[in-house]
């Protein structure tokens, strides 16, 4: 009996010792779960609008991390956590963060560059930077055609109507449309291409069930002030650096990995 007792007790004492409590660096307790005033802070820093009174707002925003742990608490009573989908977007998640926490890490190391490999990127990128326009895109959208005597005459064209023949000749339906587009976002090769097209002479752009048959109507100058191009180009050139970083690191682990495919799997021989 005396040890009963005095096991009992210790239960007791252990229970006591884990229920959390609102002190401290904890700010609130959910059912058991607590709320940190790191992550109170870090949910200020996100939602608390600008000129906010502080206090009046780390209430309101405590109150939305409460409201969130119910309904998370909610979601695994009802056995979300176990679904298939939820482990597969918590897998995805996890996987693009540590890919991020990769990429950060190959920026933050990534030494700023020098003036001249700055003018160098300007100049081999017209389109971005010297000569950045905003274009005026006379459009007509289509379903891409099953013939390939439709397709022969569509590539045939010169001018945006004579597209419209060639579709209307076919009894194919499409659609005209008008659009801008700042030549900063195309690569500098198609904003060359591009560039070089005669007044009124037409380009096609297919896509996976559609394509656009465009022609350039108006082109305005666009251009940005010198601070404004050396944070774009630097920009530019660091996502370059990551984007070819990821390629040869992708590369590098391939050669290196076993990867197995299921039969039917298998990815296209080139």
């Amino acid at each position: 009996m005396r040890q009963r007792i005095i096991f009992l007790l210790s239960v007791a004492i252990v229970s006591a010792g884990c229920q959390k409590k609102a002190s401290g660096q904890t700010v609130a307790v959910v059912n058991g779960e607590e709320i940190t005033a790191a992550e109170l802070n870090d949910a200020l820093s996100k939602n608390a609008p600008a000129g906010a009174n502080t206090k009046e707002a780390r209430a309101a925003v405590l109150q939305q991390l409460v409201d969130r742990k119910l309904l998370v608490q909610q979601a695994k009573k009802d056995g979300l956590d176990k679904s298939p989908e939820f482990i597969n977007q918590q897998r995805r998640g996890t996987e693009d963060l540590l890919i991020n926490m990769l990429v950060s890490r190959k920026v933050n190391t990534t030494d700023v560059p020098s003036p001249a490999d700055i003018n160098s990127f300007e100049s081999s990128h017209p389109g971005m930077f010297g000569r950045r326009e905003t274009w005026t895109l006379s459009q007509i959208v289509y379903p891409l055609p099953v013939s390939a005597d439709v397709t022969a005459k569509l590539k045939a064209a010169q001018t945006l109507d004579q597209v419209a023949e060639a579709l209307t000749g076919a009894k194919v339906q499409f659609q005209r449309s008008t659009r801008q587009i700042d030549t900063a976002v195309l690569p500098a090769p198609i904003y060359t291409q591009l560039s070089n097209l005669k007044p009124s002479e037409a380009f096609i752009v297919p896509g996976p069930d559609k394509a656009v048959a465009s022609v350039i109507t108006e082109r305005q100058p666009n251009p940005l002030t010198p601070e404004q191009t050396r944070q774009v180009a630097v920009a530019a050139m660091k996502r370059d650096q990551v984007s070819n970083f990821l390629q040869d690191r992708v590369k590098g682990l391939r050669t290196g990995a076993k990867i197995e495919y299921q039969p039917g799997f298998e990815p296209p021989k080139k």
